[in-house]
């Protein structure tokens, strides 16, 4: 059996064809980028992004090669790295024996005038709940690490967690009624 070579011929686009189709398909980015974040300006983010690298990486794009899709794959994947980034600068890493990531919601301001519940009105919810649950609660919302609970009311880590769990449900149904 013979080998048989074959010659690719890579032709590249002049720059101005390029910037061409980038414009002819900027409008279909924008609507695909919306679909992805659900918010104007992370849409307009993602389309700067996506171009940008489209420009960046011009001689990788192979010509007759579908421009839409390869252009689609770049935001994509822009998408999912930031998104990824994202998570991964809001979770802290619990450095206990038990260790576990925990994903931080965004900044919580007390004064907000949109939540639903004052500081004050919260600590007296949190307030009825019964002590075994109430106290690792509160220490944990005071900034103690499930390993200094656990030391200072002589329980396992998993018990602290377990608690605070618990404590979270209770509140969750305290708050519905």
């Amino acid at each position: 059996m013979q080998d048989r070579h074959f010659l690719i011929t890579i032709i590249i686009m002049s720059e101005n064809e390029f910037i061409s189709q980038l414009i002819t398909i900027e409008p279909g980015l924008k609507k695909f980028a919306y679909r992805l974040t659900m918010k104007k300006e992370e849409t307009k983010d993602l389309v700067q992004d996506t171009l940008l690298k489209g420009l960046l990486n011009r001689e990788k794009y192979v010509q007759n090669e579908n421009f839409r899709a390869w252009l689609y794959t770049i935001m994509k994947n822009t998408f999912i790295n930031n998104y990824r980034r994202r998570i991964y600068q809001d979770t802290e890493r619990d450095e206990t024996v038990d260790s576990f990531y925990i994903n931080q919601a965004e900044a919580y301001c007390p004064d907000d005038p949109d939540s639903v519940y004052s500081t004050i009105e919260m600590a007296q919810i949190i307030d009825k709940l019964k002590d075994v649950l109430r106290i690792p609660l509160k220490m944990h919302i005071d900034g103690y690490k499930y390993k200094e609970i656990s030391e200072a009311l002589n329980i396992n880590i998993g018990t602290v967690k377990s608690r605070i769990f618990l404590s979270r449900k209770c509140l969750k149904n305290l708050l519905k009624s």
